[in-house]
């Protein structure tokens, strides 16, 4: 079996190999190719996976190139977990949404807008590659943001499944509050890509108890701390909703917070900077601790789960992930690409059946959807009408003089990555 990671040369990707080293039983790798176009990165990132495998005795090559077509070339599955513009395109997504009084963030909003804008052509033309070179090979996007940029792989033909961590963050996390093996909790996790809510959270199989209610009364201040949510709120609700929320529900107080402080983009590249000296150090051969901050916690297991499913050699029958809709809600077009439990084998993704959401949920659900339409038809078509309608279209937005400026501000800081522009 033969994987491509596109965007190999990541400060992620060690935590990927330590997740392909641990579960080959599950997903046996002979052949991983890391692809990047840094190649000093490359080098360090390359050096540190083989190491890795050496200590963890797995028998799998690992190689390294700049070039995708030699890199996804018969490869049985391609992750895509690329960055198009870095951190320093990042911290701008996180700082001039500010300058309108709106959040800044990399995946939501008018930074996700930018991000998806640089990014849906990038993936496209990757995709075509590898469509070129095996067209039976699976496509896992986990860059984001998922939804936008798995529904552009999807309505292109491409055989694409989108990835998340957030759901298995939460299940791994109420798995310790229950003190139980997390193959036990399963979640009834519904929304879109950073725009869920945990409805249930189930023992034993997805029509298991729902001991949702027993963790909000035990454990509600450690849930809600966690999610930097009130816990009154989350009493309120009764479900347990994404920390992406936040930004929807607490978007003033977050603007203000976001205000005062350095952008994220620019602890993780400190971040970055201090990883990349440990992965050239020649004696590490396992994953630093540090790496747990950087952020994508267990994003190996799902990647392995994901991966194994798709390719016939086992993996969980049911599984969170990013895929069209057909119906599930049916409040939204068949398009649209939502994230659900779903039973996940060789031949894709099919979403289980969700119970019918209240209205709190599924008119945000079906707000950011239509922003997602306009997203992908701006990403796909440029120019600056498509992206004014797009920010006008999201709730974090909506404002006719925040998107007129963000329009610009947007523009002025991508033009680089916009051949429109």
């Amino acid at each position: 079996m033969k994987l491509a990671v596109v965007g190999g040369g990541s400060t992620y990707t060690p935590e990927l190999i330590d997740g392909f080293a641990r579960l080959r039983d599950t997903l046996p790798i002979e052949e991983l190719v890391l692809v990047d176009p840094a190649a000093d990165r490359l080098d360090l990132v390359g050096g540190l996976a083989r190491r890795i495998f050496a200590k963890q005795d797995h028998a799998g090559r690992i190689t390294t190139t700049t070039d995708i077509d030699a890199g996804v070339a018969d490869a049985d599955a391609v992750l895509l977990q690329l960055r198009v513009g870095g951190q320093a395109a990042r911290n701008k997504d996180e700082t001039w949404p500010l300058e309108c009084g709106c959040v800044g963030q990399e995946t939501t909003g008018a930074g996700g807008l930018a991000k998806a804008l640089r990014t849906v052509p990038v993936v496209l033309d990757i995709a075509e590659r590898v469509r070129r070179a095996n067209p039976d090979a699976w496509i896992i996007d986990f860059t984001n943001p998922v939804g936008i940029v798995t529904r552009a792989l999807l309505q292109a033909g491409h055989k694409a499944v989108g990835l998340c961590n957030v759901a298995i963050g939460f299940q791994r996390k109420f798995a310790r509050l229950l003190d139980v093996n997390p193959s036990e909790v399963h979640l009834d996790h519904v929304g879109l890509n950073h725009l869920t809510w945990e409805l249930g959270v189930r023992l034993g199989g997805p029509d298991g108890e729902n001991v949702l209610p027993k963790l909000l009364a035990e454990h509600g201040d450690a849930i809600a701390d966690d999610l930097r949510m009130d816990r009154r709120l989350v009493d309120r609700l009764g479900v347990v909703p994404s920390y992406y929320l936040r930004y929807f529900y607490a978007h003033d107080e977050v603007v203000r917070e976001l205000g005062t402080k350095p952008s994220r983009a620019a602890e993780v590249a400190a971040m970055e900077k201090e990883l990349l000296a440990m992965y050239g150090d020649p004696t590490l051969d396992e994953k630093p601790e540090l790496l747990a901050k950087r952020g994508g916690a267990f994003y190996s297991e799902a990647a392995v789960d994901l991966a194994a499913s798709l390719l016939g050699n086992g993996g969980s029958p049911v599984q969170v992930v990013n895929t069209y809709n057909n119906g599930t809600l049916p409040f939204l077009p068949d398009d649209a690409v939502i994230e659900v439990q779903a039973r996940v084998g060789h031949d894709g993704a099919t979403p289980l059946a969700v119970p019918a959401l209240d209205p709190l949920y599924a008119g945000l659900i079906a707000n950011v959807t239509a922003y997602e339409d306009l997203a992908l038809e701006a990403a796909l078509r440029g120019g600056r009408d498509r992206v004014f309608k797009a920010l006008l279209a999201h709730p974090l937005v909506g404002q006719y003089e925040y998107a007129e400026g963000l329009t610009d501000r947007l523009i002025a800081h991508n033009r680089e990555h916009l051949a429109w522009a």
